[in-house]
């Protein structure tokens, strides 16, 4: 059987994966200031006022729905916001206004967004908060970038024609092929949620898996981990476990993953899908 150079594999790692969709999901910006476009207009009205304060009273008491807008100006998501000085502390809500006019007019002149719509700072409110969408969005990077390895692994699989499921746990796989996992959940004691199971005529492939950036403790808990089931499923019939890792961050981490990788011939990278790894290995069993 043929032996592989883990240098070399290791060497096939890739720094990034991000898609061009994974910086800023603008629909989203849009779709969410687009729903505060008549109140943002409606307080456009404010821009270079003499008497911010008065005009802000007045505005506000014929159309008290314009505080909704407060926290998007403020680069805050929640609709409920804390604030304190020497004057007292107070939360103030501003989808159902539960402060006087009055207490409001406080909070806008200490944010300073009395300043910022008054003094000509900013001259449309619609397009000053399409930015601050766009700074948000950049918080869903994460989110966005934890799904890019397990889109990019569907793909490859969707590309082989198998059956397979998407995050399934353990109880389900013995349910529904009546295999004994005891093994992997230490007697039934943890329950394991695998991304990937995929059932072919005469094996069930559990799958895992992830990409790291960076390096830090968690890359050598999840290769020692990975070791351990590796190790385990091999005594299961009709079982294999599948690890399919990627990412510039196992390169500080590689004595770890040198260990799981001699001991576990489905451990994968980007490089291997391409090359057609998830084919070969679902038509051999």
């Amino acid at each position: 059987m043929y032996k592989r150079d883990f240098f070399k594999w290791l060497a096939t790692m890739r720094k990034s994966i991000n898609g061009y969709g994974y910086y800023v999901d603008f629909e989203k910006v849009y779709r969410n200031v687009e729903a505060k476009k008549v109140e943002l207009n409606i307080l456009n009205s404010l821009i270079g006022s003499t008497d911010i304060k008065n005009d802000f009273i007045n505005l506000v008491q014929h159309y008290p729905e314009t505080l909704s807008c407060i926290p998007l100006i403020l680069a805050v998501r929640a609709s409920e916001i804390y604030a304190q000085d020497e004057n007292g502390s107070f939360v103030y809500q501003f989808n159902r206004p539960n402060q006087s006019v009055e207490q409001y007019t406080y909070f806008m002149e200490k944010t300073g967004v009395f300043d910022l719509i008054s003094n000509h700072i900013v001259n449309n409110l619609y397009d000053y908060c399409l930015g601050i969408e766009t700074g948000l969005d950049s918080n869903g990077r994460k989110n966005r970038g934890g799904h890019q390895m397990e889109n990019l692994v569907e793909y490859y699989i969707k590309q082989t024609g198998v059956e397979y499921f998407k995050e399934m746990y353990l109880p389900e796989v013995e349910n529904r092929w009546g295999v004994d996992l005891s093994a992997i959940s230490s007697d039934g004691t943890t329950t394991k949620r695998w991304d990937y199971v995929v059932k072919t005529k005469r094996m069930i492939y559990v799958i895992e898996t992830n990409f790291y950036t960076s390096g830090g403790s968690k890359l050598n808990e999840t290769s020692r981990s990975y070791k351990m089931i590796a190790e385990e499923v091999k005594r299961i019939n009709g079982v294999k476990f599948v690890w399919i890792t990627d990412g510039g961050g196992w390169k500080s981490a590689a004595h770890n993953l040198e260990e799981t990788f001699n001991v576990m011939d489905t451990l994968y990278n980007i490089n291997d899908m391409e090359n057609g790894a998830l084919q070969k290995l679902f038509t051999s069993f």
